[in-house]
């Protein structure tokens, strides 16, 4: 079960309390070579995006950073072009783009290095590149400070935000054509980045958070940039990360929304997913839902809709660029979902419209398209005290404590009278201690 493995290996991430906005799965503080620039002592990046597959680099002169944690290395051992062909030792801008009419199309990082634009897919070069920024999008000057995608939904239709000083260049990548705007309120962005759904100015060692179409900051800006992007000793939570032993973890919920985002919850924190673009990141519970200040007892999706479940009461959020509680809720269980005492666990299959929920050694069948809702089957399980479920296209498989068990499917789980062989969370899976 691919998704049951990635799930056992990232758990690591869910150890941290009190997560900041960095890939807290990285278990040291950053290492320091004297040789090599240190982002530590609080530079100001040239550029900032991600790769196609979700890594995130941070650029300075002729140097760049994979990720939040790790040493500096040399640009050019992994964009070799970019040195070889232009040779001023540093990137202008950079962002990744893919253009959602072609389905074939992949996410490419593009570098702008005075009036060049480079495009990469998979760290190749692509072919007939470099061209002049006019070329790939005319209307945009060169010697650029920065640069961010701004997919539909959050900039209207998809654009890249070109900066330079206060000016702001949006280019509608369908139609091609060029809005300026002028944000003098926000500082000069050396560098620019988007990350789960938020835009992040990027100057000095600082960040500033801002709206893509107003250019409104929101919040106390700026913040340094070592307490977020990265790990840094006496910066943030840098000293804070514990190893737990393998045995300790405990997951109360997983659950997959209609994008393609896989959310973990163990108790006050939260772990979120994107397994198409954004990796793995772990955040206090209350940033996306802060009204589950104490966690949650189980969670499923259905219909761009998060139910999540706390003693007897269910929240509804409705799904979006951002989640928001509906009106009227929460509902008690019974009003929701004509169930009453605590619960477990809940899953929903995909395609599927019946959610089983797990108390104690019962497994409660209700259909969701019903009015009212209430139980339609209840049968008995083999296991006891689980702590979560999730059924996705490899079958089914509920936690409890580092344990995990496998079914083809919900009805395999209720009527199988043999307990399978537990599938043990170990040190090779998620970086715990035995």
């Amino acid at each position: 079960m691919e998704l049951l493995t990635k799930t056992l290996f990232l758990c690591a991430a869910l150890t941290l309390t009190n997560a900041a906005p960095a890939q807290q799965a990285d278990a040291a503080v950053e290492e320091v070579d004297p040789s090599l620039p240190n982002r530590c002592e609080g530079l100001e990046f040239d550029a900032v995006t991600p790769d196609e597959k979700g890594i995130t680099f941070f650029f300075k002169g002729a140097h760049l950073w994979k990720g939040f944690h790790g040493p500096a290395q040399l640009s050019n051992e992994s964009f070799k072009e970019l040195d070889d062909l232009h040779n001023i030792g540093h990137v202008d801008a950079a962002f990744r783009m893919h253009d959602p009419d072609n389905a074939d199309d992949h996410d490419h990082i593009y570098f702008i290095l005075d009036d060049k634009v480079f495009s990469y897919y998979n760290h190749t070069l692509e072919e007939g590149y470099p061209r002049q920024i006019e070329e790939d999008f005319p209307g945009i000057p060169a010697h650029l400070d920065a640069a961010v995608e701004c997919p539909k939904g959050e900039c209207g239709d998809d654009a890249v935000l070109f900066f330079k000083g206060h000016d702001v260049y949006v280019f509608d990548t369908t139609t091609k054509t060029v809005k300026t705007k002028s944000w003098p309120h926000l500082p000069v962005c050396t560098s620019a980045f988007r990350w789960l759904e938020h835009y992040y100015c990027f100057h000095g060692h600082n960040f500033t958070r801002f709206h893509p179409v107003t250019g409104e900051v929101s919040g106390s800006y700026p913040k340094d940039a070592r307490n977020y992007f990265m790990r840094c000793p006496n910066f943030g939570h840098g000293g804070d990360y514990q190893v737990i032993k393998c045995s300790d973890v405990k997951l109360d919920a997983i659950t997959a929304d209609d994008t393609g985002k896989t959310y973990f919850f163990a108790g006050p924190i939260y772990m979120r997913l994107d397994t198409s673009r954004d990796g793995l990141h772990a955040f206090p519970i209350t940033r996306t839902w802060k009204e589950l200040a104490r966690g949650v007892d189980a969670v499923f999706s259905y219909s761009d809709k998060m139910y999540m479940i706390k003693d007897e009461m269910v929240y509804i959020y409705k799904g979006a660029v951002h989640y928001t509680l509906i009106d009227g809720y929460p509902k008690s269980l019974k009003e929701e979902l004509g169930i009453e005492g605590h619960v477990d666990a809940a899953f929903l299959c995909p395609n599927e419209h019946t959610v089983h929920v797990i108390q104690g050694q019962k497994l409660l069948d209700v259909d969701l398209t019903a009015t009212p809702r209430s139980v339609t089957q209840e049968m008995p399980i083999p296991l006891s005290d689980i702590d979560a479920g999730f059924c996705g296209p490899q079958g089914v498989a509920v936690f409890k404590g580092s344990q995990y068990y496998k079914y083809q499917t919900a009805m395999l789980l209720a009527s199988s009278r043999i307990i399978p062989r537990p599938h043990i969370i170990t040190s090779e899976m998620m970086g715990c201690r035995d």
